[in-house]
């Protein structure tokens, strides 16, 4: 039952990020990777929100952490198309880009989980 409900969450969530990729794209360029950016950031917020959530409450089933976790943000983060972005920036020649990518990326992600987790506790 777990691997079923990864694979409907994980759709979700894929579903989700091709949508922010193509919105984002539209409204910023592809000049730089934004899309993947803010969705290693907002998924990491959100991902700081339910983990201090389930820390705090832990009243949530089994099933609705792995829907939540491995499945959508699973699907919807992914560290794979950073490395692939972080690494064409760099074959283009904007190795600045590429290096301003990576850190923004990598600190902002951390910041954004630690935000979630502050929200939370400020709330209990």
């Amino acid at each position: 039952m777990g691997y079923l409900i990864v694979f409907l969450g994980g759709g979700f969530g894929a579903a989700l990020r091709h949508g922010m990729n193509i919105g984002v794209a539209r409204l910023l360029g592809t000049a730089f990777p934004y899309g993947t950016l803010i969705i290693n950031v907002t998924g990491s917020l959100v991902m700081g929100l339910i983990a201090g959530y389930f820390a705090l409450k832990g009243d949530a089933s089994q099933h609705w952490r792995l829907f939540l976790t491995t499945g959508i943000l699973g699907g919807y983060t992914t560290f794979s198309a950073f490395s692939l972005d972080a690494a064409l920036l760099y074959e283009r020649g904007e190795v600045g880009l590429s290096a301003l990518y990576v850190v923004a990326s990598v600190a902002v992600s951390i910041a954004g989980l630690f935000a979630g987790l502050a929200i939370v506790r400020s709330f209990a």
